[in-house]
């Protein structure tokens, strides 16, 4: 009688096998670094279903109560939303401290969960349009600042990642 396991249990079995492989190892754990995501799907993996844990941020480089400055300015889906002056650049996001002001709605920052020096995962407050919501936000600052990807999780969010272009 041949017996087949299902994929859910083949990956038990793994997981099992790497963590009795670890706990055998004498070599100290390398201490863990933050890495800016180079691949939009890579910026947030709790899609998956997977929690990862993010580093602590060094205290000093990372407030826990603002937007990290890297991820703060004016940024846009498209050129136009850069340059327009007629009012109407409904891709234009302008980051500050503590909000994300859009075309037609504010999102003031509420609690965060994960900060670093240019990447912050956190729960906003919208208004707009008569409307209130909250979502669960990640805005990551890459290619030396002048990319930002913008995830949304949550009811209602947004189907995938959203990519910003710093306003010059």
């Amino acid at each position: 009688m041949t017996r087949t396991l299902s994929s859910g249990s083949l990956a038990l079995v793994a997981v099992t096998a790497a963590l009795s492989l670890a706990a055998c190892s004498r070599q100290p754990e390398a201490p863990a670094t933050q890495a800016a995501a180079t691949e939009t799907e890579e910026v947030f993996q709790e899609d998956a279903g997977t929690a990862s844990e993010a580093p602590e941020p060094e205290a000093s480089a990372v407030s826990l109560d603002e937007i990290p400055e890297a991820v703060r300015g004016r940024w846009g889906l498209v050129p136009a939303d850069c340059t327009s002056t007629k009012g109407d650049a409904k891709g234009l996001l302008e980051v500050s401290a503590d909000q994300l002001k859009f075309y037609e709605f504010v999102a003031r920052l509420g609690t965060i969960k994960e900060a670093g020096e240019s990447r912050i995962r956190a729960t906003f407050a919208y208004t707009g349009e008569g409307q209130s919501w909250t979502q669960d936000v990640v805005l990551d600052a890459q290619d030396d600042g002048k990319t930002m990807i913008r995830r949304d999780y949550g009811k209602d969010a947004m189907p995938g990642p959203l990519k910003y272009t710093r306003c010059t």
